[in-house]
């Protein structure tokens, strides 16, 4: 198992307000696993037998709905909790989570749970903010694929994108880690050939450049004109 270094770990928000020892005991249950690009942290439906933390790297979380269609319900940034199904009352993760890129995560057993939220207040109140942020971004995708034509949708997309997961380069803001045009379709509820259609014409208008799985956002300003535009 690989070492894990206290001040890493420490300048993450979530371990901030924690003392030396308080954090020493928390990384004591702790388990450091390296994920492979593209390998599943864990499963949809699969008991929920630990919850983690993302060190490095950035995961999806994706979701099968009944009817057999694959969504992509977040984008997990370093920093992030996820799989804290007990905090949901769940006893099953409710998505698959995936490496988008090589990443590292901290796994606790799930039984912990409890134990270290009443100990560890800050970690608590971490969940409920991560929870809220998970309610507030879904009704929001839920508003905007029942309200929105699907241009400003896949503008919407794009600019959380960049705002959770951005990388200022020369020229733009490269969205840092692999997205395909499918990845985006599954985010804003359309097809492949409606988004593929979109980003070629937003290219054509020097909105964006794209590549194989690769997203840089040329012109924000005339994107968030787009996201905001309203529809006829």
């Amino acid at each position: 198992m690989a070492a894990l270094d206290r001040t890493l770990v420490k300048s993450l928000p979530l371990f901030q307000k924690m003392s030396d020892p308080e954090l020493d005991t928390l990384l004591t249950r702790a388990t450091v696993r390296r994920v492979p690009q593209n390998e599943a942290v864990f499963e949809q439906g699969a008991t929920a037998d630990f919850f983690f933390l993302l060190l490095n790297g950035r995961l999806k979380v994706t979701q099968v709905t009944k009817d057999g269609q694959q969504i992509i319900v977040r984008v997990v940034n370093p920093g992030d909790l996820f799989g804290f199904a007990r905090a949901l009352q769940r006893s099953d993760y409710p998505g698959t989570a995936t490496a988008a890129t090589e990443s590292l995560v901290l796994a606790w057993p799930t039984e912990l749970w409890n134990i270290f939220v009443e100990k560890n207040p800050h970690l608590a109140v971490n969940a409920l903010h991560t929870i809220g942020q998970r309610l507030d971004e879904a009704h929001t995708r839920i508003r905007e694929m029942s309200t929105e034509e699907v241009e400003r949708r896949v503008a919407h997309t794009v600019l959380r994108l960049a705002e959770q997961a951005g990388k200022p380069e020369s020229g733009g803001i490269r969205i840092d880690f692999p997205i395909s045009r499918q990845d985006i379709a599954e985010m804003t509820g359309t097809t492949l050939h409606t988004v593929s259609r979109i980003l070629s014409a937003w290219e054509g208008q020097g909105l964006v450049v794209g590549g194989r799985q690769k997203l840089t956002l040329k012109d924000i300003p005339g994107l968030r004109r787009l996201a905001e535009r309203a529809d006829n």
